[in-house]
């Protein structure tokens, strides 16, 4: 039986927070559900326990290489059988509970709904600073007109997400990387792409706590956010996701 809800999670050296049990908590939430669900883990080559740990549960296990996170939703994203298929990261810094918010605006005619998070409580400046920053310049370079862009939560259609990650497949081609990728204009262009297919898009206030990782890099990660918003643009200016007979190109 087709499920209603598929939640995809990548994951990538997750020992520590499996430990702490952040898969029972979406487990535990999703059971108390009146809907269908599955629940994707796809491990993206991590080098600790993480994908021992993962086959004691009863969830669906998808072992990648080493590609990074957009490869690793992409790949979740077109494995997934549900109507609605949601994003969310493995440390829950957005609760899964806060899918509650999101199912109405799904059934009432959203494509996509994405979470957005308030003040950002407790982040560390260099966050805070990529973040206003990433704000201005997606706003003036592809017109997105979303408070954040880049939480880890967001919840698709069946059909928006099919079609989207479809194009998004077809253009990227996933190399077998070596430590941790962000990809920071990865959201940038699955949203941007959502609303050049005239897919109708909700943002909703969601809670967040920070989460300490080794993966940031300011530097690193504000020279990759600029040049992947840029390459988005150059990608549409080129017709690279051949989108020219949409009548909102």
């Amino acid at each position: 039986m087709k499920p209603y809800l598929s939640v995809i999670i990548p994951a990538y050296n997750e020992e520590d927070n499996l430990r702490r049990g952040s898969i029972e908590v979406v487990i535990d939430y999703l059971k108390k559900q009146k809907f269908s669900w599955e629940v994707i883990v796809v491990n993206d080559g991590s080098t600790d326990g993480t994908l021992d740990l993962l086959k004691k549960y009863a969830i669906r296990v998808i072992d990648n290489p080493h590609q990074g996170k957009a490869a690793t939703i992409i790949t979740g994203a077109l494995a997934a059988a549900g109507d609605t298929i949601l994003f969310t990261d493995l440390d829950q810094a957005t609760p899964i509970s806060e899918l509650n918010k999101f199912i109405p605006l799904l059934k009432s005619g959203n494509d996509i709904v994405i979470g957005s998070r308030s003040g950002r409580p407790n982040a560390p400046l260099f966050r805070k600073i990529l973040a206003y920053g990433m704000i201005i310049l997606r706003t003036i370079i592809l017109r997105l007109p979303f408070r954040d862009t880049q939480c880890g939560f967001k919840a698709f259609t069946s059909t928006s997400a099919r079609k989207i990650f479809t194009i998004m497949n077809k253009i990227h081609s996933p190399k077998i990387i070596s430590g941790p990728a962000v990809n920071p204009g990865f959201d940038l262009e699955m949203l941007y792409l959502g609303r050049k297919l005239g897919y109708k898009i909700a943002e909703v206030p969601v809670s967040w706590r920070h989460q300490e990782t080794r993966r940031v890099s300011f530097v690193r990660d504000a020279i990759a956010g600029v040049t992947e918003l840029l390459l988005v643009r150059w990608r549409a200016l080129t017709n690279a996701y051949a989108l020219r007979n949409n009548p909102q190109l």
